[in-house]
């Protein structure tokens, strides 16, 4: 026996020993027969099914006493109906012998699909078609599958704006004369027919919002217009629907409590066009009359008053007062519920009561249910399989015992989530066991961990050449099983600890580099550590006549080694966004012949040991790669030891000595005698570096429609001399524009990033009194701003991958005297970000500069900028 024709077996076989048997009746009931003893039983018309199964369905057998015709010849052939397996069933008395009657049971099997052919719509689409409707070999072919295929193909095409669709289903008998089952083809042809558009969106009887209003509530549903190509005027029933509500929510934002759609007419004014037609009845305008909170003992009602936000006599905004009781279930809106929620009341409800409506005066009460405070009782996480509890435990906002608080769920699943460690979009937070009676609920949160480790490889065009760079982070390292060989799985993992290698090299430098940073020294609280390594070296441009290209003098060279050791904790005031980081750094600069631009002793050295100071605020979604809420803020200051106060040089004497010198180099007329006595007023001026250096950002993140996102973005920098005389030294400057690729600059220079310019020439041109050549020497201050609109492809755990459009503008100086915020080189385009947790973040910018670069005219145009392994 086929494996289905045995599964159909043991089906029937299961209904039949569970079917109570009807008992033949001793006496006819109204409106049956006559009784009769049966004699044979048989079935025809049955090509798959067994005929003693479907004899034992029926609950029939040799010898039963039934009334012909009978309410329990009905029945069975009710119950062979709803089987599905046949499309005609019929039971005929064959035979009748004194009082015995044979019975045949003819039946017509549903049939199978053979073959499915789809015309109309590219074949590509055809499959998905077949999925959705459980189009394939062996299905059932009943009525209610073609009628439910025929209406789910009608109404897909009518949400896409084919309001005259037609499906038409056919279906052909299979001849196999090999084969006893019954198959057919079917034939699914698709007349879409064009979208139909909509010509005219009329209004009448609207009196207190005109129609251009009106039609500004329907987001989706939008008249034809040739000048308006970003929303196209298709008809889509649905969307027509969501914007009526969207026409009445407006009235009621208005006072117009009673608004309403009395009717809404659809006219066809061809095949392909149509004109919709709304009456309104806009009622009368109401006001807020008393509002009186009732329940209420944890808060005043002034309190809640001023949450509210809404008071008596002002225009009765339906909309709002909704939004003001409970956004939504928005757990970050500023409403009455989450202001219970955010302080333990995980149990009320608050509901918003009309009371009284006089004339044009609506009086409300806000009937409130505190109900008991609620507590954390268990909390728990699963789903990591490498990052240890403790690491994890260490990042809750919400403990045993403590409080409940919406607010502290919410800051613990964006702290998790900005670890890197976890997939941010599948944080779910599981609330168990809420119990109102002994107040208390359980937490679980569900995590997935992600590929925590990533190789960077970073390449672009900088600092006169190609740059490239290989990196490996390992994030959520354990240093403390670096000697462990049982834990390298690959690598010793699951401390939240971060490990980088980095090396960067081009033509004309090197640089390698190494940090560790421990996210809680200690493991009690949130106070980072951090140390770090580097050493580089960068060689001279030598330009030579008739090559095309400079090439590094290895006779030339300057070095750098260096390190810094920093701490940053976590603050509680004035909120628990805020951390307060500190760092101490040193740098020893060594020149071998090395006279170019502000480097005037190039034979010589300098330090530089600084003190940083920082305070940041941090309070951004769970997703840091494609945040749609929050705000990033920071300012930092960069200090060295005043050593002018305190070393006894005259550094007046000094500036005036060298006053003179410099206006011979820059004439050209200086002596070699000179020139190195200019150098070595340098040396002494710059051996140890004095400066202070102070850097103020701020990052918006806002959700628009959507998901689409709204960055801005903006920057201030400036570096600054304690002592006039003693001068700003060359190092540490800001260099403006291109993609922001750095590091291969080895004064300490900062590179921002300025889309739609070359790599570092947004910045003042000094004329070199070495050489007589123009240089870029960096820039002492700068300000720069930035929009980013930002729209996600997938976010999922493999890769995430968002598209965005800007716009930016910034600029650069040499002092303030010359400052102006708003004369900016601008910028515009387009561009792409992928994040894979391998390699970090890979992106391409496309931008224009609308503006020259200082040493040109006219617009600098196009500039095509590779982002690999920067910021987001």
């Amino acid at each position: 026996m086929p494996i289905k024709a045995s599964l159909i077996t043991a089906v029937l076989f299961y209904c039949f020993i569970h079917t109570t048997t009807v008992q033949a009746q001793t006496a006819p009931l109204a409106g049956e027969g006559k009784q009769y003893k049966i004699g044979t039983i048989s079935v025809v018309g049955s090509q798959q099914y067994n005929e003693q199964t479907i004899i034992a369905y029926t609950g029939l057998k040799t010898g039963d006493l039934v009334y012909l015709p009978g309410d329990r010849i009905s029945e069975i052939i009710k119950k062979l109906w709803a089987i599905g397996l046949f499309s005609d069933i019929s039971l005929n008395v064959k035979d009748v012998r004194d009082n015995v009657a044979d019975l045949e049971l003819v039946v017509e099997e549903v049939p199978e699909l053979n073959e499915i052919t789809i015309t109309g719509i590219k074949e590509k689409k055809t499959k998905e078609l077949k999925e959705d409707n459980d189009l394939k070999k062996g299905t059932k072919v009943t009525e209610n599958l073609i009628t439910k295929t025929k209406f789910y193909i009608e109404n897909k095409y009518k949400k896409d704006g084919y309001l005259n669709s037609n499906v038409t289903i056919i279906t052909k008998p299979v001849v196999d004369t090999s084969s006893t089952s019954n198959k057919v083809d079917m034939l699914i042809n698709i007349e879409k027919s064009g979208k139909v558009k909509i010509t005219d969106i009329n209004f009448e009887n609207n009196e207190q919002l005109s129609d251009a209003k009106l039609r500004k509530q329907m987001k989706n549903t939008k008249e034809r217009n040739i000048f308006r190509f970003w929303k196209r005027s298709k008809y889509i029933e649905e969307d027509y629907a969501e914007d009526k509500v969207s026409i009445i929510e407006k009235y009621k934002e208005k006072g117009f409590r009673d608004a309403r759609i009395v009717s809404d007419t659809l006219v066809r004014d061809s095949d392909d066009r149509i004109s919709l037609n709304l009456n309104i009845e806009e009622g009368d305008k109401y006001y807020i009359g008393d509002i009186d909170f009732i329940g209420n003992s944890v808060y005043t009602d002034n309190e809640l008053q001023r949450q509210l936000g809404l008071s008596k006599g002002d225009v009765y905004n339906g909309v709002l007062l909704k939004n003001r009781i409970s956004k939504g279930g928005d757990p970050q809106a500023d409403d009455l519920s989450n202001l219970y929620k955010n302080n333990g009341y995980l149990f009320s409800s608050i509901n918003p009561v009309e009371v009284d409506v006089q004339n044009d005066t609506i009086d409300f009460e806000i009937r409130i249910t505190e109900g008991k405070l609620a507590f954390f009782d268990r909390i728990t996480v699963s789903g990591n399989d490498k990052t240890k509890d403790r690491v994890i435990y260490r990042n809750l906002r919400t403990r045993p015992g403590q409080r409940y608080s919406q607010a502290a769920v919410l800051q613990t699943v964006s702290e998790l989530g900005q670890t890197g460690f976890f997939d941010p979009e599948q944080l779910n937070p599981e609330f168990l066991n809420a119990n109102p009676n002994d107040g208390t609920i359980d937490i679980n949160y569900d995590l997935v961990e992600q590929g925590a480790s990533q190789i960077e490889l970073q390449g672009g065009y900088g600092g006169g050449g190609f740059v490239g760079t290989l990196g490996l982070t390992f994030n959520n390292f354990s240093i403390q099983n670096i000697f462990n060989k049982e834990a390298y799985k690959p690598l010793p993992m699951g401390d939240g600890q971060q490990f980088s290698l980095r090396a960067q090299a081009s033509t004309f430098y090197r640089t390698y580099s190494a940090s560790l940073t421990e996210p809680w020294l200690g493991g009690k609280k949130p106070v980072q550590a951090s140390i770090s390594f580097s050493h580089s070296t960068q060689f001279r441009y030598d330009f030579q006549p008739g090559r095309r290209q400079a090439r590094p003098n290895t006779d030339q060279r300057f070095t750098i080694t260096g390190g810094s050791v920093g701490i940053s904790t976590r603050l509680e005031l004035p909120d628990p966004y805020f951390y307060i980081s500190h760092a101490i750094s040193f740098q020893h600069f060594d020149l071998k012949n090395y006279n170019v631009g502000l480097f005037t002793f190039g034979e010589g050295s300098s330090e530089n040991l600084a003190y940083t100071i920082g305070i940041s605020r941090n309070q951004g979604d769970a997703n840091p790669i494609f945040p749609r809420s929050g705000s990033k803020f920071s300012l930092t200051a960069k200090l060295t030891p005043p050593y002018s106060l305190f070393n006894g040089v005259d550094y007046k004497a000094l500036a005036e000595e060298r006053a003179p010198l410099q206006a011979a180099v820059n004439a050209q007329t200086a002596s070699t005698q000179m020139i190195e006595r200019r150098g070595e007023i340098d040396q002494e001026r710059f051996n140890w570096l004095e400066y202070y250096k102070v850097k103020m950002e701020g990052q918006w993140f806002t959700s628009l429609v959507g998901k689409l996102v709204l960055s801005s973005k903006m920057e201030f920098g400036f570096l600054g001399a304690y002592n006039n005389d003693r001068g700003i030294p060359p190092f540490d400057r800001f260099f403006l524009g291109g993609d922001g690729l750095g590091g291969y600059a080895l004064d300490g220079r900062e590179v921002i990033r300025l889309r739609g310019y070359p790599n570092q020439r947004v910045t003042p041109i000094d004329r070199d009194s070495n050489s007589g050549l123009n240089v870029n020497d960096g820039a002492t201050l700068y300000n720069k701003f930035e929009f980013e609109l930002r729209y996600p492809i997938t976010l999922k755990p493999s890769a995430s991958i968002y598209m965005l459009t800007f716009a930016e503008g910034g600029s650069s100086y040499d002092n303030f005297r010359d400052y102006n915020p708003f004369l900016l080189n601008r910028s515009a385009g387009a561009g792409i970000r992928i994040f894979m947790p391998a390699f970090g973040l890979l992106g391409i910018d496309f931008g224009y500069g609308f503006d020259p670069i200082p040493g040109t005219v006219g617009p600098n145009g196009w500039e095509t900028h590779f982002i690999i392994g920067q910021q987001f």
